[in-house]
């Protein structure tokens, strides 16, 4: 993976995928006002501007999160990746950002790099990553403080790790929903939909 004409292997695929939802909860987080503002800072990946969090619970959590979802990413076993924003008075589910991931197992076989360049996968992320904000625009306001829980779902064989916990699928109660952008590296496949509560005047 030293150069960008040398095509993309399965632990390429992981990391790069691994890194778009990194950036991708950032970007959600930061948008959506769950954590303050000052508690960001502005990085430029993909060419373009991306805000990453500072603060240091936060970025343990999302580095534990990421690194276990690069190896599962690696195994072919994880699903989808799901960011539910929840009040923080009442727990009622508002927003659910779905990333759904389709992972070719026959790269498991076999380890000739797939045709497709980093810098195409790039393009494309930058493209579902403008969309994430631009889709943000027209969301109901969250008016009330909001919490964030990230829901991974992996095969059904697969045992949970240490510090990780069951949950349900927290689901929203007459969703509106919004399909986003895909992008694929060849090995994984990653489509993207937003799920919020319609405001009462809606």
């Amino acid at each position: 993976m030293t150069s960008a004409l040398q095509g993309i292997t399965l632990k390429g695929s992981a990391e790069l995928v691994a890194e778009f939802f990194s950036y991708g909860v950032n970007s959600i987080l930061y948008q959506r006002g769950i954590y303050p503002p000052e508690t960001f800072t502005r990085v430029t990946q993909y060419d373009m501007s991306l805000q990453l969090t500072t603060d240091p619970q936060l970025k343990n959590y999302l580095t534990n999160v990421v690194s276990q979802l690069k190896e599962w990413l690696f195994e072919c076993t994880v699903q989808k990746l799901v960011l539910v924003v929840t009040c923080l008075d009442t727990n009622e589910v508002l927003e659910r950002w779905q990333f759904d991931i389709e992972c070719d197992k026959t790269a498991k076989e076999s380890s000739v790099p797939r045709e497709k360049s980093i810098k195409t996968i790039q393009e494309e992320i930058r493209s579902v990553i403008r969309q994430v904000t631009a889709t943000i625009t027209f969301l109901p306001l969250l008016e009330t403080p909001c919490a964030f829980d990230l829901l991974v779902y992996t095969d059904k064989d697969l045992a949970v790790p240490d510090k990780w916990e069951e949950s349900g699928p927290q689901l929203i109660d007459q969703a509106e929903e919004v399909r986003l952008r895909s992008f694929t590296t060849t090995i994984h496949k990653v489509n993207s939909m937003v799920a919020y509560k319609r405001s009462d005047s809606a």
